[in-house]
């Protein structure tokens, strides 16, 4: 028979700073029973006796696999096909118009940051395809894919969804992008899977490594995680690695004041480099 642990304050207050310190996500205190729940079967079958214990082995884990444990417990992958369309419909009517005019080389660079479960980097490759049509072969234009969630990145990898979640997306892109498996679920297809690349990436990095800089970079509804200061430094990082002219989608609930953003405000959530 388990026995409910419960997390006390000082012990909240410690995990959620090495958190916040280590990857930018600021639980707030009402959080605390979020926290205390998710983890109650990862201290239950490992045999904690309390949440002190727990954070000392994460901390001092030297593998990391505690810690993607812990942060694929407390984060929510929740995304979906088409996640406000209205970004989709500016990406393929006004900014790849552009792009295909005026990059180099034909060497289209664009990055989808806290990609979660894949919907996003998969929809944008499809839109992709489907504009590029019969060019598409001259082009260089994978979609590089980052979350921290070891968990989200596999079912992503994996590309199979509900035949549900796919229900809403044209005919054309159900018939031609995805295969169906079974009565419940399909999955991408060998030649959209080929163009999105999925690594592991930690946002609060100090500095972005990339050896070039992007067109078009998505950052959605990520950054409610993060607090003003950690906002504002990742905002910053995601300018100096953004091509001029460049664009930044971020989520409809995440505004900034335009004021002090080097980026150009567009429309709601889309910003440029100029």
């Amino acid at each position: 028979m388990s026995f409910l642990i419960t997390i006390t304050d000082e012990e909240f207050r410690k995990l959620s700073e090495y958190i916040k310190s280590n990857y930018g996500i600021h639980l707030k205190q009402e959080k605390k029973a979020l926290v205390n729940g998710r983890l109650q079967n990862v201290l239950i079958q490992s045999n904690f006796k309390n949440f002190s214990e727990y954070y000392n082995y994460v901390i001092h884990d030297k593998s990391g696999e505690a810690t993607v444990n812990l942060l694929n417990k407390i984060t929510t992958n929740h995304t979906f096909f088409m996640r406000e369309p209205e970004h989709f419909y500016y990406f393929r009517d006004e900014v790849l118009p552009y792009l295909k005019e005026n990059v180099r080389n034909n060497d289209l660079r664009i990055w989808s940051a806290g990609c979660s479960t894949g919907e996003e980097p998969y929809t944008l490759a499809m839109i992709l395809d489907e504009f590029f049509g019969a060019e598409k072969a001259m082009w260089d234009s994978k979609i590089l894919a980052t979350d921290i969630s070891k968990r989200a990145l596999e079912a992503a990898g994996n590309g199979k969804y509900g035949n549900q979640d796919i229900a809403p997306l044209p005919l054309n892109w159900k018939m031609n992008y995805f295969e169906r498996v079974d009565d419940s679920s399909s999955v991408v297809c060998d030649k959209i899977k080929k163009e999105v690349i999925f690594r592991s990436f930690n946002l609060m990095n100090k500095t972005f490594s990339f050896k070039r800089k992007f067109h078009v970079i998505f950052c959605r509804n990520v950054m409610i995680y993060f607090n003003n200061e950690v906002k504002w430094d990742l905002i910053n990082k995601f300018y100096d690695a953004t091509e001029e002219g460049g664009y930044l989608f971020v989520g409809h609930s995440e505004s900034f004041n335009r004021e002090a953003m080097r980026y150009k405000f567009i429309k709601p959530a889309i910003y440029r480099k100029e």
